[in-house]
């Protein structure tokens, strides 16, 4: 039926579909960072790349962007594949991927991280959480105090508790909770934290580019955007708009919004990502969208997740009204 699906639906809509990913590879039992982000395993991304190779069209930023500026429409059954953050399997597990079987993706960094090499503040969260060895977790600014569950897969669905309740704060409580934690565990980021959570390098990223690959930005620190002063907020985006210009040789021309829910952006976000020469943004919100200039600032995606088989991915491609996860909204518990 999802071919019939496709046709159907084509019929009515020319609209452009943007999977969303965060990291490719294969996750062990050992395996202590933050699972959510694992978008898929190796074999299962490859299977999905074919898939859409054979029966979609994908796109790239580029694109999207001379589409948007009166340049040739895009395709029917358009597909644009986006990954986030900057993971080093990006380089090492889905580019090659990519490269053989001749699809573009556009992946959105954070900068600082590629400069430092640091781990991302909220997966090294999680990494605490799964691993610390007190026999409470108290974080009182989350309302959390309870027991740490022994079993690994208990404190792993923990951690999905504690960065939902992280992101409701603003960003000087969220790093205040960040800073504690650490400090309480003994256990600060640094360089060489771990070798399962590590960024990109800027060599990996000219390589990725040269292969015909889109970098894209994803703020400097990885801080949700709406949450920032002004001052700061400035500074996220023109600081990573610097950073890749001197290290790829070119301005940017897409963004994607860390976290990238309803909280994380707005209208102010996009007034400083225009300024600085991004010429569209995506969101983290699920769905898809016909480009046009109301909404080039506020492109929608839909998230693939490690529990998404073949037959689910080929049904959000065919109709991912139906197939697509429902997004999910922030709500602190009283």
């Amino acid at each position: 039926m999802l071919p019939l699906l496709r046709t159907v639906r084509g019929l009515f809509r020319r609209d452009l579909r943007v999977l969303a990913y965060h990291r490719v590879r294969e996750v062990a039992r050992e395996f202590a960072f933050d699972r959510a982000l694992v978008s898929a395993s190796p074999a299962d991304f490859r299977g999905q790349m074919r898939h859409l190779r054979e029966c979609y069209h994908p796109v790239s930023c580029r694109e999207v962007v001379a589409a948007l500026d009166g340049g040739p429409a895009l395709p029917r059954d358009a597909v644009l594949v986006t990954f986030d953050d900057g993971y080093d399997d990006n380089y090492a597990v889905a580019f090659p991927i990519l490269r053989e079987l001749g699809v573009p993706a556009t992946f959105f960094v954070a900068t600082g991280h590629i400069d430092n090499g640091m781990p991302y503040a909220y997966d090294w969260v999680a990494h605490l959480v799964v691993t610390m060895n007190d026999g409470r977790l108290c974080l009182p600014d989350l309302g959390i105090d309870l027991p740490l569950p022994a079993d690994r897969d208990a404190r792993h669905a923990l951690t999905g508790v504690v960065l939902d309740r992280l992101k409701y704060l603003d960003d000087t409580g969220q790093q205040a909770v960040i800073d504690d934690l650490q400090a309480r565990c003994g256990r600060p980021r640094t360089a060489a934290a771990h070798a399962d959570c590590r960024p990109m390098t800027w060599d990996q990223l000219r390589e990725m580019r040269d292969g015909g690959m889109e970098i894209g930005g994803h703020g400097v620190h990885h801080r949700m955007l709406a949450k920032l002063s002004d001052g700061a907020l400035q500074a996220e985006i023109s600081e990573c708009q610097a950073r890749l210009t001197a290290e790829l040789g070119a301005p940017a021309i897409a963004l994607s919004y860390p976290v990238g829910g309803p909280d994380a952006y707005d209208a102010r976000v996009i007034e400083a990502v225009h300024a600085q020469g991004f010429r569209i943004g995506f969101s983290y919100i699920n769905g898809v969208s016909v480009p046009d200039e109301t909404n080039r600032y506020r492109l929608l995606r839909v998230a693939v997740e490690a529990d998404v088989d073949d037959g689910w991915f080929q049904g959000i491609l065919a109709a991912p009204e139906l197939f697509s996860h429902a997004s999910k909204l922030r709500v602190y518990p009283s």
